[in-house]
């Protein structure tokens, strides 16, 4: 079909508002301007959200967003909000609207629009998935009963790479690191179903595990697996004695420990008791030569688990993790459990997330590049790219100078490091080649089959992969995600067009808000390069030592500083809970470093002359609150003690100040002074990038 005259087609109905397909017309859209981009302000900044009552220097989230904070509701079907979520909502939007202009069998609709409606059509169809309860669940529990031996169950946890299940150690095929031009298989530690090592072994969550209990049995009961109590008792335990083994957080970072080259001979002779041959052959990766082991001493230790734990008990851990993952496309009682504990629960979320947001998930899970390469001709300016590789020049100049006029780093590292900074690629609002998928079957009405034929067609094309050369030109994310990632091993950054609006950026804004904001997340991902961990890569992307030993240890000095800041935060509500400082090191570097670098590329923008000052406000000011904007957020007290436990990123208002305390110019701009609550004297403050 002719594409362009398909995307033409697309916008004169999208515009018009067109009727909406199934059980979602009714209700989901009742005008265009939910899919219209935000607009903050008159030159981008949303002045009235500010509290200006409050000291910068005291608290600068306040300043900066303290009335926009105590007047936005968290959506009751999210567990926080600002920035990045209502981007996210806009584009679920976009694409719902998007996704039901595809009518199949219509003149003009693609063999790729046709199954992407398909896919979402079947999630919609609510009252067959409700007639069809558990029956597509069985298939997979009656061949978890029939298990016979240890070597079976190894099969099954092989199996679940590219299906419903979950295995002590997970598969998956991505660039070699060591060897950067060709893809490996990496083994990683798996099998916990809550979250973070520490739910398990920290006291703080003792109550969240007493009440994990309590799901895997419901779910197990839903599913009519015998002796539910009694099997999620088991299930726990031994999950606990998993998170005793596994690595924390911190140690899963460091690069140089996790790269450990072996063949199948090392496994079994490493970490015998476990069948690695059956695991590795039901996965589909038994032909390479060698994996790549991250935690490797963990593996000896989940082996002598598998070895000694009865077969009933794993057939019963790996029955519950089939069916918490597949709850989402069960009935009601299955997603209600589910959500009253992971939603509800665990991150405080009063309610479910309507179907039509659920349905769009799915649809993007399965087929995100095929709804991007429309999102984009629809809802990504032309113009907005040219923009950008603009601002990702002037941050690289910024890093250049930066990187030239270091005081504590050697010639010859300096040299390496503006190399490395030379070879970073950038790729920007949606990839030049999208993904082909014609092998992949999608069935009207059948929406667990077509979540089964979804998972195996990915993990089919990864495992494909293996041994082969990288694709350079792939993106590890579609142009709809609201996000922006750095590749250590590609060297390369990455900023889909979802990103590419207001509060981050706006080509209708000052310079100073959009290099404040955007500019910032730019710098955050160039430095990811630079920062404790990406610093191992160097300018081919391959991991390995390019540091003098003496510009290592001033660097790790000035990061262990940095941590030590942030786990210093307390959160009301929440006695005892912090930031991992190592957990967290190389987000906070990010932040950091971006918010310099983009500094030195606006002061460069203006090229001398004195910034305009509008409303009152300098263009430095206008700058930090352009930083600050873009990290607006409110959340829920549970959600809070999860992201602590979990997430490497610190929380949005931690985010809004923390960096800026270690900048000499925010001090200037907002007069902060001794004694402000914020304050640091200048020796304390973290000097990297």
């Amino acid at each position: 079909m002719d594409f362009m005259k398909s995307l033409h087609s697309l916008t004169r109905t999208i515009l018009a508002g067109a009727c909406c397909v199934g059980a979602l017309s009714s209700t989901a859209f009742a005008a265009d301007a939910v899919i219209a981009a935000p607009r903050y302000g008159n030159w981008g900044l949303d002045t009235a959200g500010m509290n200006k009552s409050v000291k910068p220097g005291d608290d600068f989230f306040e300043y900066a967003s303290g009335t926009w904070a105590r007047t936005t509701p968290i959506p009751p079907d999210r567990s926080t909000f600002g920035s990045f979520p209502a981007l996210r909502e806009l584009s679920e939007a976009r694409v719902a609207k998007l996704v039901e202009t595809y009518k199949p069998g219509d003149a003009g609709v693609s063999a790729d629009q046709t199954k992407v409606a398909l896919l979402y059509r079947s999630f919609m169809d609510e009252s067959k998935v409700e007639a069809l309860d558990a029956k597509p669940l069985q298939a997979r529990l009656d061949g978890i009963r029939a298990i016979a031996n240890k070597e079976d169950m190894a099969r099954s946890m092989g199996r679940a790479a590219g299906e419903f299940g979950k295995s002590f150690i997970s598969t998956s095929v991505s660039d070699d690191a060591k060897n950067p031009d060709f893809y490996a298989v990496y083994l990683r530690q798996s099998g916990l179903g809550l979250g973070d090592r520490e739910m398990y072994v920290d006291a703080r969550f003792a109550a969240q595990k007493a009440r994990y209990a309590k799901y895997v049995e419901q779910m197990l009961a839903l599913a009519g697996w015998p002796q539910p109590e009694a099997s999620a008792g088991r299930i726990v335990e031994l999950e606990t004695r998993i998170a005793q083994a596994h690595w924390t957080r911190a140690e899963t970072r460091n690069r140089d420990k996790t790269y450990n080259p072996v063949t199948l001979a090392a496994l079994q002779a490493q970490a015998p008791g476990f069948p690695w041959a059956a695991f590795l052959d039901a996965a589909g990766v038994a032909k390479a030569e060698r994996f790549i082991a991250a935690q490797n001493t963990a593996f000896p230790k989940l082996a002598a688990i598998f070895e000694s734990c009865d077969l009933d008990t794993l057939k019963a851990w790996q029955a519950f993790q089939t069916i918490d993952e597949a709850a989402p496309l069960l009935s009601h009682r299955f997603i209600d459990a589910r959500f009253e504990f992971r939603g509800r629960f665990l991150n405080g979320q009063p309610e479910q997330r309507p179907r039509w947001k659920r349905a769009v998930a799915f649809a993007e899970d399965g087929m995100g590049d095929a709804i991007g390469r429309d999102y984009v001709s629809l809802y990504y300016p032309p113009e907005s790219r040219a923009i950008m590789e603009r601002m990702v020049a002037d941050l690289r100049v910024a890093l250049r100078h930066r990187i030239e006029s270091l005081d504590w780093m050697s010639p010859a590292t300096k040299m390496q490091a503006l190399e490395k900074l030379q070879s970073f690629r950038v790729k920007i609002g949606y990839p030049d080649k999208w993904r082909d998928y014609t092998a992949l079957d999608v069935r009207d009405g059948d929406l667990f089959g077509n979540a089964e034929r979804a998972a195996k067609f990915e993990w089919d094309f990864r495992r494909a992969r293996m041994g082969q050369h990288v694709d350079r030109a792939e993106w590890g994310t579609t142009p709809q995600t609201v996000n922006a990632y750095y590749n250590s091993v590609k060297i390369e950054i990455v900023f889909p067009a979802a990103i590419l609006q207001p509060p981050f950026f706006d080509p209708k804004a000052d310079p100073a808000v959009n290099y404040g904001g955007i500019g910032s997340v730019i710098g955050h991902e160039i430095s990811h390069g630079f920062d404790d961990q990406g610093r191992k890569s160097d300018g081919t992307g391959m991991l390995r030592d390019w540091w003098t030993p003496g510009d290592a240890a001033l660097f790790e000095a000035q990061a262990t500083k940095l941590g030590a800041q942030y786990e210093a935060y307390e959160f009301p509500g929440l006695p005892g809970m912090h930031i991992n400082g190592r957990a967290s090191m190389g987000e906070n570097i990010g932040d950091l470093a971006g918010a310099a670098i983009a500094l030195d590329a606006y002061r460069n923008l203006l090229g001398g002359k004195p910034a305009p000052v509008i409303d009152g406000f300098t263009g430095e000011q206008r700058f930090f609150l352009g930083f600050a904007q873009v990290w607006r957020t409110v959340t829920r007290e549970d959600a809070l003690r999860e992201q602590l436990a979990s997430d490497p990123h610190s929380p949005g208002r931690v985010r809004t100040f923390a960096p800026l305390r270690n900048i000499d110019a925010w001090y200037d701009a907002f007069d902060v002074k001794p004694g402000d609550k914020l304050y640091l004297a200048p020796q304390d403050r973290v000097r990297l990038w």
